[in-house]
């Protein structure tokens, strides 16, 4: 019964998403044939599932485990998120050999560059490669102050572009572009869901509530890079 339990809080979960079982699987890095006998019982749920899903989807482990609590882990601001935050001396950014994380001379909070502009090769400035940045990232700078201070003026950002704008981890930070503006934001789910809600993290913002359709690109934020020049 209590594996029965947490295979039904799993299919509560992917259904929250809105995602298939196999997108699912590909998210948290397992074999969706191997996660498809876990789900129908022919496989237990296992500690170490458990830890890849709370590790790579913010869920609460106690909710997942043993049904107490809620679905995700409550903070001050009721949001979740697993990105992380690094500290890198300037040298980090390299123009020798591009190997690693491409950096681009663009603040993706500002200016008039559009969708099929943002990414060409004149504007990438150099690279970083560290283990912990996916090199198939983009690296970003960031101004403003919504988000302080989990990303502060001037800090850079790794993002991935998001193929299928309706796979939406919800409470996650996301850069997204609009027709004529561009944000990083934390993404809620909307009580309507043709709606989103984009939430700052600067109290002093309000909440911006959109309409999906009005998205017309989508990427999740993997890791905030403050760049120190004392180091």
């Amino acid at each position: 019964m209590e594996n029965e339990a947490k295979i039904e809080r799993i299919k509560q979960l992917i259904d929250d998403l809105g995602i298939t079982q196999s997108e699912f699987a590909k998210r948290i890095s397992i074999d969706a044939s191997n996660f498809s006998k876990h789900l129908t019982g022919k496989l237990a749920i296992s500690d170490s599932l458990i830890n890849k899903i709370v590790v790579e989807l913010g869920v609460s482990k106690e909710w997942l485990a043993t049904g107490n609590g809620t679905m995700y882990p409550v903070s001050n601001n009721d949001l979740h998120t697993h990105i992380r935050t690094v500290t890198l001396p300037s040298e980090a950014i390299t123009t020798e050999g591009r190997s690693g994380a491409k950096v681009y001379g663009l603040d993706v909070t500002a200016g008039n560059f559009a969708r099929d502009r943002m990414f060409t090769d004149d504007l990438v400035i150099g690279s970083i490669d560290v283990p912990f940045i996916n090199p198939d990232c983009s690296i970003v700078k960031v101004s403003g102050d919504s988000m302080k201070p989990i990303i502060n003026n001037g800090d850079m950002i790794a993002i991935r572009e998001i193929k299928n704008p309706n796979l939406i981890f919800w409470g996650q930070i996301y850069v997204v572009l609009l027709e004529d503006y561009r944000m990083v934001k934390y993404v809620r789910k909307h009580e309507n869901p043709n709606r989103v809600i984009l939430r700052s993290e600067n109290k002093e913002y309000d909440d911006i509530e959109i309409e999906k359709r009005d998205i017309c690109d989508l990427f999740i934020v993997e890791n905030i890079i403050h760049i120190d020049n004392r180091i």
